[in-house]
């Protein structure tokens, strides 16, 4: 293959773009992402003084849209497409609330087992805090709902007994039982407020193998390879992948098989990853997560595309500013990548919208592809239809100075 600078140097500017868009774990369907591109963009572009417009995609493959933008006097056309996997994800969300319950057994004893949990905590407290609160929150529903069952019973007991004896405990404990277990059902159908089924079955899916991947991931991996693939075939100057939270290590590994697999040509279009709001150290730090630490230590030293990963202390549920290969202890001889910056929320958003906005961390989670009312050199529509490469934009730009590095990870086995 050739030197990824040369590859940048030839295609630095960019008229045409194939965007993939692999998202978290997130079991909705992807027109949310079209609806939030086409509401931030304009956003962006009226800030920022661009023309940005979107229209339904012409061609075939998976879901997406076509993007055409004038900036900095050029003419860009773009197509975005998302590499869907939200069926794996609702599917995986379909459990009962007593299997939900052993799922939260099951993965607390994995992090807290193994000590990844603890490593963790080295790094950042905001994505371990966001680790824990689903247990919290469901151990205090679940208290919740026993108080409530004892109450009735010994409520029914009092009233009773005098009438049929030791059969009014009985009747109550029947009673408070079926009331505990209508309120545990309450508390998940409003799970769209507290979010604590949703971030329970989120951490369970990424341990339930010990961070190896599920065989229908890799399966649906396997076909994202392919898309990406058939892209870098076509007349465009850039194919660029963005991985976004759990959607990062998905991005880290498509693109490893990809070029282990020679299926980069080099006389292609510019290949470049951008990942955003990155939780790769909750599944690289598991005992069984040898594919992604070998696909990072692979990735890391690549001289096939441009890395670059973004992230922002704000971001609560994000590893903010950890170098996803070295924190994991697999960063290798000649390491190049990724080039780790922040999107620094505090100062590329006014203090009026920042205000609205620090306590809402599901919402802060996907600033990366929201628009910026003080942007700096972070503009997310500005990589996707702008008319640089994602090299060109960030060549010699500097890594952030607060970036941690250090390999506190247990396990660094990257072989079978």
């Amino acid at each position: 293959m050739p030197d990824h600078a040369m590859r940048q140097k030839q295609k630095a500017a960019v008229t045409r773009r194939r965007v993939f868009y692999i998202p978290g774990y997130d079991p909705f369907h992807p027109r949310r992402y079209r609806e939030l591109y086409r509401k931030e963009a304009a956003a962006q572009a009226a800030i920022s003084g661009y023309s940005i417009g979107i229209s339904a995609k012409t061609a075939g493959g998976s879901y997406g849209w076509d993007v055409a933008a004038t900036i900095d006097g050029a003419a860009v056309q773009a197509q975005v497409e998302v590499l869907v996997w939200s069926d794996i994800v609702k599917n995986s969300m379909e459990t009962g609330i007593l299997a939900t319950y052993l799922q939260m057994l099951r993965t607390a004893w994995i992090y807290i087992g193994s000590g990844a949990l603890w490593r963790l905590m080295r790094l950042r407290k905001g994505p371990v805090i966001a680790a824990l609160y689903p247990v919290v929150f469901l151990l205090v529903q679940a208290a919740l709902a026993l108080l409530l069952a004892g109450v009735v019973a010994v409520g029914a007991d009092f009233l009773l007994a005098p009438l049929i004896g030791p059969w009014g405990l009985a009747l109550g404990l029947a009673a408070g039982l079926g009331l505990g277990g209508l309120l545990l059902r309450w508390f998940r159908r409003v799970d769209n407020k507290t979010f604590a089924y949703y971030l329970m079955h989120d951490y369970a899916y990424s341990a339930q193998f010990n961070g190896a991947n599920p065989p229908q991931l890799e399966a649906r991996m396997l076909a994202f390879c392919d898309a990406i693939a058939a892209a870098l075939t076509e007349d465009v100057d850039e194919v660029l992948v963005v991985g976004h939270s759990s959607g990062a290590h998905l991005a880290v590994s498509v693109l490893s098989d990809l070029i282990r697999a020679g299926r980069v040509p080099a006389s292609g279009p510019a290949l470049s990853l951008l990942t955003l709001g990155q939780v790769v150290p909750m599944v690289s730090f598991l005992p069984a997560a040898q594919r992604l630490r070998a696909d990072l230590a692979f990735l890391s030293a690549s001289n096939t595309l441009v890395w670059v990963d973004v992230t922002a202390p704000g971001d609560g549920c994000a590893f903010a500013l950890c170098d996803p290969v070295s924190v994991s202890g697999v960063a290798p001889q000649g390491k190049r990548w990724p080039l780790v910056f922040s999107a620094a929320f505090t100062q590329t958003l006014s203090d009026e919208r920042w205000k609205a906005l620090r306590w809402r961390f599901f919402r802060l989670h996907f600033q990366y592809i929201c628009a910026f009312d003080r942007p700096r050199d972070y503009d997310y529509f500005q990589i996707t239809a702008g008319p640089k490469t994602l090299g060109a934009r960030y060549q010699g730009r500097p890594a952030s100075q607060s970036r941690i590095e250090a390999a506190v990870n247990k396990f660094t086995s990257v072989g079978p």
